[in-house]
């Protein structure tokens, strides 16, 4: 699993162009993906020696009491929670400020590994501006010019020492397939992994996960291993994140990181909205098979038929249109056994023959789509297009015509690096 690294800062600091300069492309990406927002304030960054989840939290006024900024600053307390390595990023031209004092204690407080970078030191004219700033009571300063890229080498190489190359192993792996839940607060997630680990015949123990505080929980139903990954309903959170229901994709990212098929819970009462949307995106560029769990059906008026209330999903999460759905009741248990053979359907063609390792890292095959019809011809975004052997592509053409057809028709592949 990638650690995960926050900017955190006053507004207008510079963090979005820090943000950029370290994933390497512009933040503002246009894409034709219908029913989500493109603006996103995270990242993988895979384009050094080591892999981070790079988040960018927007401003962060901490004396905010309501309306955006005091948004942002609550949206700021969640990055720091559940970051790794935190950039405190400060305002070389501006100064040292009382909010820049405020953040530093509550860095401080939090305990974590902090970078303290001071940001719009244009050359060597602005360097003895950044001495004010040791007044944080901290010992490095890493001065820097995010929008002339200077200085940014001195980040990467402190991320590098305080990221090193992690693997969860084999031991993992064979522990079974992981599946973990992720969606909105007050869905019902939490009642769904009650249910699922009380069902009959299913023998369940605890071990300790791979990251703080969490533990997964291998169980097994007949002969096949499953793995239920700790999400943010599983562990315990403190006050800071139990209020901020508005942002949970920090929360989700660890849990998504770590599983194969991921549960995206939706309310039936309020399926598809821009936080569902959000969510399912980011399993869906992590390259993670995705379920969409409509629960709480018990509770909606039967007023449409399962394939109208189905359609409408479907119209509010367009870009999610090869994700089957599963409508349920975790209070009743209806509808939960559905979940475990759509599982095992998803996981059939990666889960038996997974592409190889390349350097020790594993392959991840992101999503594919279909180009061309004449003949039909497929593209596969991956981190490591050079990777994948013949024989591997040659597997996965088979599986195309094993599940699709397309007899008499030769299939043509083509792997491109995923960005």
């Amino acid at each position: 699993m990638m650690p995960i690294v926050a900017i955190v800062g006053r507004p207008n600091v510079g963090k979005s162009t820090l943000f950029n300069r370290l994933a390497g492309f512009r933040k503002a990406i246009v894409e034709d993906l219908p029913g989500v927002t493109r603006d996103r304030n995270y990242v993988d960054v895979d384009r050094y020696e080591t892999s981070f989840t790079l988040i960018d939290t927007g401003g962060f006024e901490p004396v905010a009491k309501e309306g955006l900024l005091a948004q942002m600053a609550e949206q700021c307390r969640l990055a720091v929670e559940e970051a790794d390595i935190i950039i405190f990023l400060l305002d070389g031209k501006e100064g040292l400020t009382s909010s820049d004092r405020e953040i530093g204690r509550l860095l401080r407080r939090r305990n974590k590994r902090v970078l303290h970078v001071v940001n719009k030191i244009d050359g060597p004219k602005h360097e003895e501006k950044i001495y004010e700033f040791y007044g944080l009571g901290v010992d490095t300063l890493y001065p820097i010019s995010a929008q002339h890229n200077l200085g940014i080498d001195g980040i990467i190489e402190a991320l590098m020492k305080l990221t090193p190359t992690t693997s969860l192993g084999k031991e993992a792996d064979e522990q079974g397939l992981k599946i973990a839940l992720a969606g909105r607060p007050n869905v019902g997630k939490s009642s769904i992994i009650n249910r699922l680990l009380g069902y009959e015949r299913i023998m369940v123990h605890e071990t300790p996960g791979t990251t703080r505080d969490s533990i997964d929980t291998p169980f097994s139903l007949g002969e096949t291993r499953y793995v239920l990954v700790d999400t943010a309903g599983l562990r315990r959170k403190s006050r800071i994140s139990l209020r901020l229901e508005k942002y949970c994709v920090v929360e989700a990212i660890r849990s998504i990181e770590r599983a194969d098929i991921v549960l995206l819970v939706l309310d039936a009462q309020e399926p598809g909205t821009e936080q569902d949307a959000r969510i399912g995106s980011l399993v869906h560029d992590k390259g993670k098979g995705l379920v969409l769990l409509v629960n709480k059906w018990d509770l909606v008026e039967k007023t449409a038929t399962l394939a109208t209330f189905s359609e409408h999903i479907r119209n509010q999460l367009q870009f999610l249109e090869y994700a089957p759905i599963v409508l349920a009741s975790a209070r009743s248990g209806w509808g939960l056994s559905q979940i475990f053979e759509v599982v095992n359907e998803i996981a059939a063609v990666t889960e038996f023959h997974s592409p190889p390792m390349f350097r020790g890292r594993s392959v991840r095959l992101s999503y594919i789509t279909q180009v061309s019809t004449r003949p039909p011809t497929f593209v596969f975004f991956t981190n490591y297009p050079a990777a994948i052997p013949y024989t591997y592509r040659r597997y996965l053409v088979n599986q195309l015509r094993k599940h699709f057809g397309f007899h008499g028709n030769p299939i043509r592949l083509v792997l491109r690096k995923k960005h």
